[in-house]
């Protein structure tokens, strides 16, 4: 009986054991060779088409915390072809110019007294010419008037226009009645024109001082009211345009439309007028 059960035992790890590894299988058939064996383990073990693409996963995979993916990089920024130049190597500029603006009819006004009158002066040719000498090829040019009593303007220069202009703003804001102007209007007073009551206060008289003007002392005090215009309509028509424009300068030009010109409007001449110029940029 022991006999029996070693051979048992013997024979049952040569079945489970050898024979698989020598290429045989065990099926409940019986002893199968083994290209059979193996195509039928194949064909068992082949999952149906529906599931075929899944791959399978263990309990460990799923209970492992899911990772999260990291955002792709972000797109390198498109580049237009149109890029600007370089200013690398490039001479900055930044400069400052004045132009003397002197009427054609400021003889008619003795000791440069005004009329009242208003005019329009072209400044085009003269920036242009500024800004060849300064050889600035790209950048902007600031155009500014030094007085209060003028403005600065970009449109059309033409004289009937210029007539329209006077017309249309002295409408809007005629003389006072006590001007010297032709334009006067009665029953119109402005308080700045009540020079007898200037200046008013100390920081208006500080004001006066810091010009050269020593309203302290009586005599200096009538002289300075002596020359001061009835010119107030002038003051709020030159807020009403402007005293500036900005003007932007490519290939060594002004970009300005084809009619358009920088004008100087003068609303208490005519007498000499200054315009502050100044250019950046780069050459």
């Amino acid at each position: 009986m022991i006999y029996h059960r070693w051979l048992a035992l013997i024979v049952s790890i040569i079945i489970i054991v050898i024979l698989p590894v020598n290429g045989w299988a065990f099926s409940i058939r019986g002893i199968l060779p083994p290209r059979r064996s193996v195509a039928i383990a194949r064909k068992s073990h082949e999952a149906p088409p529906h599931v075929a693409n899944q791959q399978p996963s263990s309990a460990a995979e799923n209970d492992a915390p899911r990772r999260r993916t990291p955002p792709p990089p972000p797109s390198p920024p498109i580049v237009d072809d149109e890029t600007p130049p370089t200013i690398r190597g490039r001479m900055p500029i930044c400069t400052y110019r004045t132009i003397s603006v002197i009427p054609n009819d400021v003889a008619s006004c003795p000791d440069n007294v005004p009329r009242q009158a208003v005019s329009v002066e072209d400044l085009t040719p003269r920036l242009r010419t500024i800004l060849a000498d300064s050889r600035m090829s790209d950048g902007v040019l600031h155009v500014l008037s030094m007085h209060t009593t003028t403005a600065i303007a970009i449109n059309e220069y033409e004289a009937r226009l210029a007539r329209d202009v006077a017309n249309y703003f002295l409408d809007i804001c005629p003389p006072d009645e006590r001007s010297s102007s032709e334009r006067r209007r009665a029953g119109v007073r402005y308080l700045h024109n009540d020079v007898h009551e200037r200046p008013e206060g100390r920081e208006e008289a500080e004001r006066c001082r810091d010009n050269g003007w020593d309203v302290d002392d009586t005599t200096v005090l009538e002289r300075w009211r002596d020359q001061e215009p009835i010119n107030a309509h002038s003051h709020l028509i030159s807020m009403m345009i402007g005293s500036s424009e900005c003007i932007p300068v490519v290939d060594g030009e002004m970009v300005i439309g084809e009619w358009q010109s920088v004008l100087m409007i003068d609303l208490d001449g005519p007498r000499n007028r200054t315009v502050g110029v100044q250019l950046m940029g780069y050459e």
